[in-house]
């Protein structure tokens, strides 16, 4: 299987989605003469072309594309091709009204923006395949193709008549009969019981609150649909150039598609990160961004296929990154595992949606701070080039489990706190890790978890039994486990376990019984001893002879447990404040002998290591000193650093390699 070094070829990667179409063609000289000033590498074609290259039915116009893809070539720039199918042209949706999405209330979701497909229309998947036929003809034995990228960011829903249709076949081969249907939806509840397999629907607006199995089921067979269009291109243009590596972009911890899944489809796993500029925690949620598709590429190199060199457009405000902090984010990604950065896009668009959104080259140009920031991060990634791609991050000993199954049964109509937002949740166990300087990979609850020291689960509503065993094993083994609240509710029909938590993990933990779960409002607080708790709480009775119970005070739960802990397993049954996560999650690592990557690192500096490279990231606009033993070089300034520390500056990045 091709690789995502197949396409580095000992280089990191560095550009981004280049829309030409946009621009005059005496432009397109402009652009590569700026391209090899700011040490471009690899730009991706083609995502929003299919008007262009279709103009008309079965039409194909492949000049334009031909000498941009000659250009490319000629000036040692590689070619991320992409299939434009994220958003077909107009007369698609004219002629073949049932290739457009509908929404639940059955509103056709009509062109003039993009995304615009229902991802179950034949006609629609005919068109597709069709086109990226061609392109991959056309193209395979180019010298400039270096990747194929299929879609961009699959995020359609649909609730169509073709969709109803895929959707119940999709039943059908899950559950085989409508008893077994009616079974895992519990349709005895509100007179929904099944007879015939037409009656069963999308779920489509409903007078109150839908079926949550039902619910469930729409957002796996959605994640499965849509992953049915991405291996129908996959396959075309692997079976063309079965040497290219093939990837489509996920949109950065994003509900819709189960990433694990799709992961296992990709030879590059590729991701879209946007931290906010103004997030006080914005490198830690890139970090927690890379962690998760560092995980999701099996621990290999994976690919930022789009960032922003400034401001986004799609916030309420939309701010600009201060000076440096495009540089610091940029080479975090690299620290955590990529081999490529990215951006949407090259050029600022003058026109569209997306003018505001910001390009490598924005609308003050090759002189604006913008564009002149870009070229300093080109030069320093190709400094860096040989010495990290393919390799690694340092092997971590700390897993957080996710399950997207888990997060879209937790996070429907009918919950007892709509203020438990679950990605919020994980952040914040993510976060108490990163600010505990300690490296942290991302699994799956089903997945081997025998090479981790400790396994943290910020929350998992659902579980599988075979989960649930696998977690009980990994405690029976000697991994330490560490579980937030309302973990262990449901099986994987969102049924709720006998006593509110699997009796598996009741035993694991210490619960004797779980009397009920007592959300909190926004803002409100509980007392437990050593800290305060958010966001919720539980009444719950321990077992005797629990290792250790740290108590509620006051309150309903006076003196019931907040926090337990029985052997090799904890359980918390409220959510920390910061401070508080962060020290129980460092005491306990410390216990099993997971260290920081360095001692003595100030608050506002991430430490990582990759390749034998020491990544040095100040996060704050204030310079610090990092004590850092030994002798070393700065790879990125060529100076020496002998015993003592590293002054890095406002946003200030060292990488280092130990001399000998």
């Amino acid at each position: 299987m091709p690789s995502l070094t197949d396409a580095t070829r000992g280089r990191l990667l560095f550009g981004g989605d280049y829309n030409p179409e946009q621009w005059p063609e005496e432009t397109w000289l402009e652009d590569v003469r700026l391209m090899k000033d700011a040490g471009v590498t690899s730009v991706t074609l083609g995502v929003f072309s299919w008007a262009r290259l279709e103009p008309r039915p079965g039409a194909r116009e492949f000049g334009w594309l031909d000498r941009l893809m000659d250009l490319m070539h000629a000036n040692g720039i590689g070619v991320v091709l992409a299939t434009p199918t994220s958003s077909p042209p107009p007369w698609m949706g004219r002629l073949h009204p049932e290739t457009l999405p509908r929404d639940e209330d059955g509103r056709t979701e009509w062109w003039g923006s993009r995304q615009h497909f229902s991802h179950s229309s034949a006609t629609y998947r005919r068109y597709a395949a069709a086109i990226t036929e061609d392109l991959a003809a056309r193209y395979g034995g180019h010298p400039a193709l270096l990747m194929w990228h299929i879609n961009n960011e699959y995020c359609t829903y649909d609730w169509g008549d073709e969709a109803e249709a895929a959707f119940r076949r999709w039943l059908q081969d899950r559950y085989a009969s409508l008893d077994a249907l009616n079974e895992a939806w519990g349709t005895a509840f509100w007179s929904q019981g099944y007879g015939d397999w037409y009656e069963v629907l999308p779920p489509r607006r409903a007078h109150y609150m839908k079926n949550p199995a039902q619910v469930l089921d729409f957002r796996r067979f959605t994640s499965d649909a849509l992953l049915e269009c991405y291996l129908a291109e996959r396959d075309i243009v692997a079976r063309h150039t079965p040497h290219i590596p093939v990837t489509t972009n996920f949109m950065p911890f994003w509900r819709g598609q189960d990433a694990w899944a799709w992961a296992e489809q990709e030879d590059v796993v590729s991701v879209d990160v946007y931290p906010d500029p103004r997030d006080p925690f914005g490198g830690q949620y890139g970090a927690m961004i890379h962690d998760m598709t560092r995980s999701q590429a099996r621990g290999g190199p994976w690919m930022v296929m789009e960032q922003a060199a400034g401001p986004v457009n799609w916030r309420g405000v939309n701010h600009p990154k201060p000076a440096g902090l495009n540089r610091l984010w940029s080479l975090q990604a690299v620290a955590r595992g990529a081999d490529a950065v990215c951006y949407f896009q090259w050029r600022q668009s003058r026109q569209g949606s997306e003018k505001f959104h910001s390009g490598m080259v924005s609308h003050a140009g090759e002189h604006g701070r913008t564009f002149q920031e870009a070229k300093r991060i080109g030069a320093e990634l190709a400094l860096l080039g040989e010495k990290v791609t393919d390799t690694r991050v340092e092997a971590a000993e700390v897993a957080v489990l996710l399950d997207w199954h888990s997060w879209w049964a937790v996070e429907q109509d009918g919950r007892l706190s709509h203020e438990v937002d679950h990605q919020q949740v994980v952040r914040a166990w993510h976060r108490a890790l990163w600010e505990a300087h300690t490296t942290a990979d991302f699994a799956h609850p089903e997945h081997d978890l025998s090479a981790y020291k400790l396994v943290v689960v910020p929350q998992l509503y659902l579980m599988t039994d075979a989960a649930i065993d696998n977690l009980v094993a990994y405690a029976e083994n000697g991994g330490t486990l560490v579980a937030g609240f309302q973990t262990g509710v449901a099986d994987e029909d969102d049924r709720v376990r006998a006593g509110g938590m699997d009796a598996r993990l009741r035993e694991l933990f210490g619960i004797r019984t779980l009397h009920e779960w007592w959300p909190l409002d926004a803002g409100e607080k509980v007392d437990v001893e050593g800290f305060h708790g958010t966001l919720w709480s539980e009444e719950i009775e321990a077992m005797d002879g629990v290792d250790s119970v740290m108590p509620y005070k006051g309150g309903e739960l006076d003196g019931l447990p907040a926090v337990l802990h029985k052997g090799r397993a904890w359980y918390l049954s409220t959510l920390p404040e910061p401070h508080a996560l962060r020290t129980l999650l460092a005491d306990i690592a410390a216990e099993v002998g997971v260290r920081p990557v360095l001692d003595g690192l100030p608050a506002d500096v991430e430490a990582v290591r990759r390749g034998g490279l020491l990544f040095l990231l100040n996060h704050s606009r204030d310079g610090v000193t990092v004590p850092v033993p030994g002798r070393h070089r700065d790879l990125l300034t060529g100076t020496d650093v002998t015993d003592g520390g590293v002054e890095l500056g406002r946003y200030g990045v060292a990488v280092l390699e130990a001399l000998s």
